[in-house]
């Protein structure tokens, strides 16, 4: 979402770096293309101001003026303020006596019922026992939608077609504790801040439930109009949190960076795809680096320990030591990125990577191409690929829908990785995942 904005810092951040001095002027410069750069992005204007004061107090500083590249201290104090601005910390679901009550609002289209499910996918890998309650009575489509996802989960959905919301809300936190659910996640009808009859049926629904959290479904792609969204909610409802939806989207992403701020509310959630997976708690300090193009290690991290098991990690690393790596380790390898996310934002969380990025093309069909190569060998040319000759590379393309030249890649790919995942095992544990996507890079 943030590319064109992590693009203009990117730019803004170059012609600071490696200025001996900064005198005000320059200061005033950079800081109007940092203005710029923000209200392209749709931030709020209010917002933008703050930031950019805040920012210029301290870049006029002594830590500043005394620095010895204060170009670099212009930086840091640029990212710690993004970071303010964002909610300085992660704020997680309050912790209460079971059942813990989720309300879901916002307006129709934002993603909130796709949202509530996502959050009971990820409650549920934590341990807890989700119960999904289908209060938009609204939209009768919405009910089964919601049925369908918990399905797909395997949480059970509290429906009532012919009740009315508050009534079923009531009942259904009757049920969460008589079957023992410790989340109650309430999906809630659509609805604008500025109709006054949804929003008064929305408190009634709110009173029944008696909710610990109250989350607004912000979507990402709205810009301005998120803001005055989110300050209607706020004011007439009452917030505990904010969850941003779509926020891989591609539009210019000034609702993420305005919502906190101008509601008071934290930002606790972020969908980041369509699968039912992709939802993450918000990290301020890691998307304020994301979008200053500094990359974000910490979740690149996570998501490797999420997918990597420890014992086929310390099985590949003994394969290494004794020179035993297979095409079928590789294989190996390929599958366990791609159930990371998409390759280009996989890489993108490296440091540095972005400007490298716009430079080539990254197509996740890649993957599925060697993928495919590798699955139409035979388990011995697995097992050995130097008795892959010339008709077998001709059977291999042939039974993957590639090109003979295609498999001569993926054999070159082989090698280099052998070689490179060798150096980096180092003798112990398994290579680091950023060494690999490190040369997968390279090879584009």
């Amino acid at each position: 979402m943030f590319d064109t904005l992590t693009q203009r810092f990117e730019s803004v951040f170059a012609g600071l770096r490696g200025k001996g001095k900064l005198s005000e002027k320059d200061i005033d410069k950079a800081l109007r293309e940092v203005r710029l750069a923000l209200l392209e992005a749709d931030v709020n204007v209010q917002v933008v101001k703050a930031f950019l004061s805040r920012v210029k107090v301290r870049a006029l500083g002594e830590d500043v003026a005394r620095s010895i590249s204060p170009g670099q201290q212009v930086i840091k104090i640029v990212h710690e303020e993004l970071v303010t601005t964002l909610g300085s910390e992660t704020t997680e679901l309050v912790k209460t006596s079971p059942p813990l009550v989720i309300l879901m609002v916002g307006l129709q289209g934002s993603g909130k019922t796709t949202t509530a499910a996502k959050l009971a996918k990820l409650l549920l890998g934590q341990g807890k026992k989700p119960m999904l309650v289908a209060a938009d009575l609204q939209r009768p489509a919405a009910i089964d939608q919601l049925e369908t996802l918990g399905g797909r989960i395997d949480v059970p959905v509290f429906a009532d077609r012919g009740g009315k919301a508050p009534k079923l809300v009531k009942a259904a936190m009757k049920e969460a504790t008589r079957s023992g659910h410790d989340v109650v996640i309430v999906d809630t009808a659509g609805r604008l801040q500025i109709d006054d009859d949804l929003m008064r049926e929305l408190a009634a629904v709110k009173k029944a439930a008696a909710p610990d959290e109250v989350l607004l479904v912000v979507d990402a792609m709205t810009g301005q109009d998120a803001v005055n969204v989110a300050r209607g909610f706020q004011d007439q409802i009452g917030l505990t949190g904010l969850v941003l939806s779509k926020l891989d989207g591609d539009a210019r992403g000034g609702a993420a960076i305005s919502v906190g701020e101008v509601t008071g509310a934290p930002v606790k959630f972020a969908g980041i795809g369509e699968g039912l997976g992709d939802i993450e708690p918000f990290h301020p300090e890691r998307m304020a680096s994301r979008i200053l193009g500094m990359g974000d290690v910490l979740t690149l991290i996570e998501k490797a320990e999420s997918v990597f098991d420890e014992a086929d990690a310390e099985k590949t690393a003994r394969k290494l030591e004794a020179g035993k790596f297979t095409l079928e380790d590789f294989l190996i390898q390929f599958q366990t990125m791609k159930s990371m996310g998409p390759l280009k934002d996989i890489l993108a969380m490296l440091p540095g990577s972005g400007s490298l990025l716009r430079e080539v093309d990254i197509d996740d069909r890649d993957l599925k191409r060697v993928e495919a190569i590798i699955q139409s060998m035979t388990v011995d040319e697995r097992r050995n690929s130097k008795i892959i000759g010339g008709s077998r590379k001709r059977r291999i393309a042939s039974g993957s829908g590639t090109s003979p030249q295609d498999v001569n890649r993926v054999l070159k790919q082989f090698a280099e990785a052998q070689k490179m995942m060798k150096t980096l095992a180092g003798g112990r544990g398994m290579p680091s995942l950023e060494g690999l996507m490190s040369g997968q890079r390279t090879k584009r």
